[in-house]
């Protein structure tokens, strides 16, 4: 397995495939997974001939299970080491949730000057800010985070259950039968995970304003979110980042959730694709 060491000595997993000398992409997964939750990307992309490339987040699936730098600045300046390493160049990335905040600091302050980042892909992102305030009233209150923190502490493996199961793919509703190994892998790739990490990475998710992250990119981006997303609420979220990012492209899907990458991969996919070649 790839591993490499950060410049603060974090031992950071990642996965590159496909031709050296293609066009890559990097995808940034969301809380508490890993690398894995982009199977269907990985292998769709590599397929029309894209390098792509995917790390776990420090404290994440594989990689060191730090107690420290579990903050946006960290995540965007360890992927900053995974581009350079590979030396990447004219990149689309592509970020998921959590992974959506990573590129978007990541873009924003590392990225552009050297010509690294080609375009960028926002999916079902947290920025410019989850949580309620009196500049965010659409966001969502204190409290709920609160609550996350308790129930990780508490029964972390019970938590992801229960997330996996209901909200994250929509599978608490009537209507949408449960589909047990995408529970699975999901519960999986977060118990992989630290549970110091990602109980400090709940505040970094929650309470980073990327604001001024989404006002300095410059490059085309593409942002995608269901509008029943049951975790991070679209109005607060896709609409405000097509509104900041100064070349935005904004699509929302009706009825899909905040896992769409994985339960409506045949969707997404396409459109990702369409942009990326456009």
């Amino acid at each position: 397995m790839a591993y490499l060491t950060t410049k603060d000595r974090v031992s950071i997993f990642y996965k590159d495939w496909g031709p050296k000398d293609a066009q890559p992409v990097m995808f940034h997964h969301g809380w508490p997974l890993s690398s894995d939750d982009w199977d269907a990307q990985l292998l769709f992309f590599l397929a029309h001939g894209y390098r792509v490339v995917a790390h776990d987040r420090r404290g994440h699936g594989r990689s060191e299970q730090v107690d420290f730098g579990h903050d946006i600045d960290h995540y965007a300046a360890d992927a900053a080491e995974v581009a350079e390493h590979l030396d990447l160049r004219n990149t689309v990335h592509v970020g998921h949730s959590t992974g959506g905040g990573e590129v978007a600091r990541y873009v924003a302050k590392f990225g552009q000057p050297q010509g690294r980042v080609a375009k960028a892909v926002l999916v079902a992102a947290i920025p410019p800010l989850m949580l309620q305030t009196d500049a965010t009233p659409g966001g969502t209150p204190i409290e709920v985070f609160d609550g996350f923190r308790s129930a990780l502490a508490a029964d972390r493996a019970g938590f992801y259950r229960d997330v996996a199961s209901g909200p994250f793919y929509g599978f608490n509703h009537p209507d949408q039968p449960v589909q047990q190994g995408v529970v699975d892998n999901w519960w999986r790739q977060g118990m992989m995970g630290s549970a110091q990490a990602h109980y400090l990475g709940i505040r970094a998710f929650s309470e980073t304003d990327q604001t001024e992250d989404l006002k300095a990119i410059t490059v085309p981006t593409l942002v995608l979110q269901g509008d029943d997303d049951q975790v991070v609420p679209y109005g607060n979220a896709a609409e405000l980042q097509a509104k900041l990012l100064p070349d935005a492209t904004l699509k929302l899907y009706p009825g899909l959730s905040h896992g769409m990458l994985t339960v409506n991969a045949d969707v997404i996919n396409p459109d990702m694709l369409e942009f990326i070649k456009g």
